[in-house]
């Protein structure tokens, strides 16, 4: 599979939670994101949701890497299990493909804290779909190609 260009911008949901992209590639992504009071729940804990943000948001773009070209993946479904707590530092998420098919692929996501410890299990399934062009690029939408194997 060729190399795809990221977006100029990563902005979105993204950039509001101090998301960085460390390493990006279609067989891995790395991300890291600060846990300050603006990522806390009520009770000062990282908020379960914004762990799924970062889960989901590391998995898309793997999954735009890792689709054909003129092709994006969008989150269908995604779990996350939250089993450590963390108040403070940053977290630290790398996403792997379980699965990577013609119409969708399942990515599987570790986020981390400082020492290593795992804070959040994710799974986030993704849906390979044309990326939409504005009403004057003659492109055309199809199918997507089988995926290489």
């Amino acid at each position: 599979m060729p190399d795809k260009p990221l977006p100029s911008s990563m902005g979105g949901a993204a950039a509001l939670l101090g998301i960085t992209f460390t390493h990006t590639a279609a067989d891995r992504v790395e991300a890291t994101m600060p846990v300050t009071p603006d990522h806390h729940q009520p009770f000062g804990q990282l908020h379960g949701g914004v762990s799924v943000v970062l889960a989901e948001s590391a998995a898309s773009v793997g999954g735009y890497l890792a689709a054909p070209t003129d092709y994006t993946a969008v989150g269908v479904e995604i779990n996350a299990n939250h089993v450590r707590a963390v108040s403070s530092g940053d977290v630290y998420a790398v996403a792997k493909p379980l699965h990577v098919g013609r119409t969708t692929q399942v990515w599987d996501v570790k986020i981390r804290d400082a020492s290593d410890r795992l804070v959040c299990a994710s799974r986030c399934t993704l849906a390979v779909v044309p990326i939409k062009r504005s009403s004057t690029d003659a492109s055309t939408s199809e199918a997507p190609p089988a995926a290489p194997h």
